[in-house]
């Protein structure tokens, strides 16, 4: 079995049902299916080889969904383009992956006719309505090349590759993750388990196709259950709440800071979003006082699925059930059936519950390996073992709970901190909006603690009253040293803080009163 027999098996099955609901229209499982084998026919008919790299650069909607669908049947490589990336990084992930075909977005035409004779092995260029370009083939005319009776490639199987994925980057230049077709089915069984998914959802999909949250575990899943993926191209909170009554969606995910925005916007509860059944969390912690707002605002959900991973892993690992959500404050679950998961010290060696180490897996959702990086790859697989640099704990009841990126943790006079104990102290002040906190250099100490905080529009908080919040539930080393006031907290698309950011404004004093005038976070996107 490959990838791009969940599309054509399900348009077997439901042919006249909706496949896709965006901006570009309505797409039934049987229009889905013919427009991606006739574009994948015309992918073969360039030259392009199994194995060849395709660069998509779209917002959500139905020209990433087509061209994906298209490559995968066709045995080439999607590579997806994170789109809020500079021009420079867009140029390295091309050129890097080796790209030979590049699909993309009319609104990056100027920015990517500036580069187009710098990418080194891109042969095609393809963008919908290109009659504003000299340089780019129609969409729609690039498709007509190919013939409507296409067959997958023979002896596409689970081996081979079929996504190459870039790490958010966080902490560093992206490395692509190599994910084989086997890898994602291995994730779809996993996550359809973890979340109890049902045949026929109606799925509003927010989160962006180029990570594999949005791309595995929501669309494709939907795809292979027969469900309709509601696009959503970009998150405002007032069309998103009006997409959701219009659309009747049933299913709903997202990071927990898009949930707070989108229960905090003004008109929220004049929005009907009683056909939600099922709410899934994931890419940042979920505190307590979040999955009661979205279960209170949310009137038809039993819980909050709170979902673990990473790019490397498909990216399903945890998966904490509704049914236990309000029980296990923090924790994002148990592992998967169909891989094994512990926490390791630094030698590798099991750790019994309750300390904390690095939490590793394997199994077959496990990436092959990094994109012509063997050094990353024999870092991060060793023994048969992904490291996934996040560290966790794990209770008697076999439940995990992520306490911090590895490379996060700050050493301060001897002792380890791990900044995400903090962030969920003060995320619980009622003055605090958003809080990330990060460890700086201390000549004394080696490092210190250091908060940036986002106040809530229309409340006060000092630096003396948040470290004085601090002490009364964590030990003295580890409150806060100093505290920056800021209007946001950068963060990458999937709402995870990037603390390298915050890092280098260490030297730059900011507002150190808390009283700061602002819109509130969640009125925006």
């Amino acid at each position: 079995m490959n990838v791009g027999y969940l599309l054509t098996n399900s348009a077997r099955k439901f042919s006249d049902r909706l496949a896709v609901i965006c901006d570009e229209g309505r797409c039934t499982f049987k229009t889905f299916d013919q427009r991606t084998d006739r574009l994948a026919s015309a992918m073969c008919k360039t030259g392009l080889e199994k194995g060849d790299r395709v660069a998509i650069l779209f917002f959500n909607g139905i020209h990433f969904a087509e061209t994906y669908f298209a490559a995968v049947k066709a045995g080439l490589v999607a590579t997806p383009i994170n789109h809020r990336l500079a021009v420079p990084e867009i140029l390295y992930l091309i050129n890097n992956s080796r790209s030979k075909i590049f699909f993309y977005d009319p609104a990056f035409e100027a920015p990517i006719n500036g580069v187009r004779t710098q990418m080194q092995e891109v042969r095609w260029f393809v963008s919908p309505h290109s009659e504003i370009s000299s340089m780019s083939k129609d969409y729609e005319a690039f498709a007509a090349l190919g013939d409507d009776a296409f067959s997958s490639r023979p002896h596409l199987g689970e081996e081979a590759p079929c996504q190459l994925m870039y790490t958010s980057g966080t902490t560093g230049r992206p490395k692509g993750a190599v994910l084989t077709h086997g890898n994602i089915l291995c994730n779809l069984f996993n996550t359809i388990s973890g979340r109890d998914d049902q045949p026929g959802e109606r799925a509003v999909i927010v989160g962006p196709l180029f990570h594999t949250a949005a791309l595995n575990n929501h669309f494709t899943i939907q795809v292979a259950l027969g469900g309709t993926s509601i696009l959503v191209r970009k998150f405002e909170p007032a069309l998103l709440l009006e997409t959701i009554q219009r659309e009747r969606a049933t299913v709903m995910s997202g990071a927990p800071a898009l949930y707070n925005m989108l229960i905090s916007h003004p008109n929220a509860k004049a929005f009907d979003v009683s056909s939600i059944t099922k709410c899934t969390a994931g890419a940042d912690k979920l505190p307590m006082e979040t999955k009661q707002r979205i279960m209170d605002f949310f009137p038809n959900i039993q819980g909050v699925y709170d979902v673990y991973g990473c790019t490397e892993a498909s990216p399903c690992i945890t998966i904490l059930k509704a049914g236990d959500s309000m029980r296990k404050d923090m924790s994002v679950g148990k592992p998967l059936p169909f891989l094994d998961a512990c926490v390791v010290d630094e030698n590798d060696t099991p750790l019994p519950p309750g300390k904390v180490g690095e939490i590793v897996c394997r199994g077959e959702n496990v990436m092959k390996g990094y994109h012509e990086d063997p050094e990353a790859t024999r870092t991060a697989l060793r023994n048969g073992w992904l490291h996934t640099g996040d560290l966790a704990r794990m209770d008697d009841e076999g439940f995990f709970y992520i306490v911090d990126r590895k490379k996060d943790m700050i050493v301060s006079g001897g002792e380890n901190i791990y900044p995400r104990e903090i962030e969920n102290v003060l995320i619980r002040h009622p003055a605090i909006a958003e809080v990330a906190v990060v460890g700086i250099p201390d000549p004394d100490w080696g490092e210190s603690v250091r908060a940036f905080v986002v106040p809530e529009a229309g409340r006060h908080v000092d630096e003396q009253g948040v470290i004085d919040f601090c002490r009364q539930s964590l030990a003295g080393y580890k409150k806060p040293r100093s505290v920056i006031f800021v209007q946001s907290i950068p963060q990458n698309a999937l709402g995870k803080a990037l603390k390298r950011v915050l890092k280098k404004k260490r030297n730059t004093p900011l507002a150190t009163d808390g009283s700061i005038k602002r819109k509130s976070r969640r009125s925006k996107c």
